[in-house]
């Protein structure tokens, strides 16, 4: 963990060709008078001429360890007391900023406080509200000396550290998740070999069983019991599609297991 780290906040953020989407994000974070990190994975659009147009520290590692590993690298650059992790698809909203400045004006960076935000998201044009995708609440603004991200290769979280206090943040996150069909099925493929890849290693099978199994409870959790239905058919689709996944992951640990014998 960093020493000598000087009060204030600094952004970090994450990408790889994410021109389509930076700049609104880095707009979202003006009056939080922070420094920006951006951690590259190796972009060929014009995310590090945006980047740097905002006065970023802009970073690449080539390499792609997995998001929290690339996370954490991060902290390697991160010069202030506390830090902010956004994705570049996330904007902040007025009141959520206002809030965030308060929070580290406020409190101390001792690792005795952490705080997470609410997210909307939105999902092919709409925002969601049900599915169990709102409330989201995620930790986000912690102290850069006490705290990392997870070592996992997707899915990632914040360690908590032990005994730490968890406190809300007023206002929402807008997450512009996926844009178009197209957008998801990749990201969700990309996910699914990710998580079947990292399973593997760890010794874990599945079975087919399994996932028909994983994808129908996932549709009937979505749509019925988080009342994905008052979504319309915004809810429905994203329900279907979110099974299709949940099936679409197993299915491949599933497969991997087979290719060992």
């Amino acid at each position: 963990m960093q020493n000598d780290l000087s009060p204030g906040l600094t952004v970090a953020v994450i990408t790889k060709n994410e021109a389509a989407n930076l700049k609104a994000c880095l707009n979202s974070i003006e009056g939080l008078d922070a420094r920006i990190v951006i951690i590259d994975s190796g972009s060929t659009d014009d995310t590090q001429a945006i980047a740097e147009h905002f006065g970023a520290d802009f970073q690449v590692y080539a390499d792609w360890p997995g998001f929290g590993p690339q996370r954490n690298r991060a902290h390697n650059h991160v010069t202030t007391e506390w830090v902010l992790w956004l994705d570049a698809d996330e904007r902040l909203t007025a009141e959520l900023r206002h809030s965030i400045r308060d929070a580290v004006k406020n409190t101390a960076a001792d690792g005795k406080t952490v705080f997470e935000f609410n997210r909307l998201s939105s999902a092919f044009g709409a925002f969601i509200r049900h599915c169990g995708w709102h409330p989201d609440w995620v930790v986000r603004l912690y102290p850069a000396a006490h705290v990392r991200y997870s070592e996992d290769l997707v899915h990632e979280k914040v360690l908590v550290p032990t005994g730490a206090a968890i406190r809300k943040l007023n206002g929402d996150c807008l997450h512009y998740t996926y844009a178009s069909l197209e957008q998801f099925l990749n990201k969700q493929n990309l996910y699914s070999k990710i998580w079947a890849d990292q399973r593997a290693a760890q010794g874990k099978t599945a079975g087919l069983g399994s996932a028909l199994i994983h994808g129908w409870a996932r549709f009937f959790k979505m749509y019925v019991m988080k009342a994905g239905f008052l979504d319309g058919k915004y809810g429905l689709l994203l329900s279907i599609l979110s099974a299709q996944s949940a099936f679409n992951k197993y299915a491949a640990l599933w497969l991997k297991g087979k290719e060992k014998n």
